[in-house]
């Protein structure tokens, strides 16, 4: 007989982003202060979930608040997303 736990588990924080929230942060490389998209490249929102998953991780961060849309989250990479992502240059 098996025996089921009661124990909640939750899981560890990524060590490494899913394709997805790599894509994202791939596309802050390049952009002024590390700014990374409120689209993809076909025009539709990133995913907060992604977003969320990224600043979570520390490979991103809010950058400010903006007073025309309060719910998208405009953010940037942080150092270790550009280290993660690979770039040679690690700026804010």
């Amino acid at each position: 007989m098996i025996e089921k736990s009661t124990k909640s588990v939750s899981a560890p924080p990524a060590s490494r982003p899913s394709e997805a929230q790599r894509r994202w942060l791939a596309r802050g490389i390049g952009q002024p202060g590390g700014k990374l998209p409120l689209f993809d490249t076909l025009g539709r929102e990133v995913p907060h979930s992604t977003i969320r998953a990224c600043i979570e991780a520390g490979w991103a961060e809010p950058w400010f608040a903006n007073p025309l849309k309060p719910d998208w989250l405009v953010c940037k990479l942080t150092d270790a997303g550009r280290r993660l992502i690979g770039s040679k240059s690690a700026k804010n």
